[in-house]
């Protein structure tokens, strides 16, 4: 009597199995992490070409003296100690932190305030929403130039409303005492709508049985805001806070577009310093040493408030 070899079929040898380098491959073709591998290689490539390999070579060009023209020289640290005694990076430093103090807080504020509004049952909400995300969706280099135009101290439009009722003119982008303040402006304006949709998406995501059953023990809007939205809020909170403080660490259109760094380099942050070394005065080396310095200062300050964020945010 023969007996059938466990799980092979009636009437069908069973299969041989596949040895060698051929079965090998074989099997690491049909791997589901190989197709796994093979679908993200395209964005694999492009993050290596364009984000890993500009990382390293501008970290090697941080310890160089280099026009982006002629052959470089090897200075080591000479560009970092450089920083510690150029007035014109200090200031920028402070201007970006002072940027970042202004941004922040108003755009997750403001975001905040108007999300809560819009999460309302109101009429002509969904046009609300989308009045308010339009800006994001619109080009920095587009918002520069309206608000050149809005804010123009000979013909602008706003100087001309506060004409109307005695205040004005002021200069705001050729002042230097304003300019800065009319930047955080514009782009709190520009990038306002993100963080209301995110606010949104999170306020909907609360729980409506918490709400009814305060209302039922007889809370009114601020307690249930107090005691139950915001802490339901925190992780929204904690992403737009981090996001917005990156953004603004980084901010560059806008000011290229309207102010080009100045009046007498009032609104020069490190960004577009970085952009005034590296490709109008060719101090590559330098620029890069700067740009290194921005990405440590925004290193640390993501950490810093992931850290405190983690110790007080709510995930249920």
């Amino acid at each position: 009597m023969i007996r059938r070899a466990a799980g092979a079929r009636p009437g069908r040898p069973a299969p041989a199995r596949q040895t060698g380098a051929a079965g090998v491959v074989r099997r690491v073709a049909r791997s589901e992490h190989t197709a796994g591998w093979l679908f993200v290689l395209p964005a694999a490539v492009l993050i290596g070409a364009f984000g890993i390999l500009p990382i390293a070579w501008s970290a090697l060009l941080s310890f160089q003296q280099n026009d982006l023209l002629t052959t470089p020289k090897w200075v080591g640290a000479d560009n970092y100690r450089a920083l510690l005694h150029d007035p014109v990076f200090k200031d920028s430093v402070r201007r970006t932190f002072v940027y970042t103090a202004l941004f922040v807080p108003l755009s997750v504020g403001g975001a905040l305030v108007i999300a809560t509004l819009l999460d309302a049952k109101i009429r002509f909400g969904r046009l609300y929403r989308t009045a308010v995300f339009v800006p994001v969706a619109t080009s920095t280099v587009a918002t520069g130039i309206i608000f050149n135009w809005l804010l123009d101290p000979t013909y602008g439009v706003a100087n001309y409303l506060l004409g109307k009722i005695g205040l004005g003119p002021y200069g705001f982008f050729r002042d230097p005492d304003q300019a800065m303040y009319a930047i955080v402006a514009m782009t709190v304006w520009g990038w306002i709508g993100f963080d209301v949709i995110i606010y949104l998406a999170a306020l909907q995501g609360i729980p409506q049985e918490l709400v009814e059953a305060a209302r039922m023990d007889g809370a009114g809007r601020w307690a249930i805001f107090r005691r139950i939205r915001w802490p339901l809020l925190s992780p929204a909170t904690l992403f737009l806070v981090v996001w917005s403080t990156i953004n603004a660490l980084q901010v560059f259109d806008e000011i290229y577009v309207t102010t080009r760094g100045g009046p007498l380099r009032a609104t020069t942050v490190l960004v577009y310093y970085i952009y005034n070394q590296a490709f109008e005065l060719f101090h590559g080396g330098y620029a890069a040493a700067v740009a290194y310095v921005l990405f440590l200062f925004t290193l640390v300050f993501a950490l810093v408030q992931l850290w405190i964020g983690n110790r007080r945010v709510h995930y249920r």
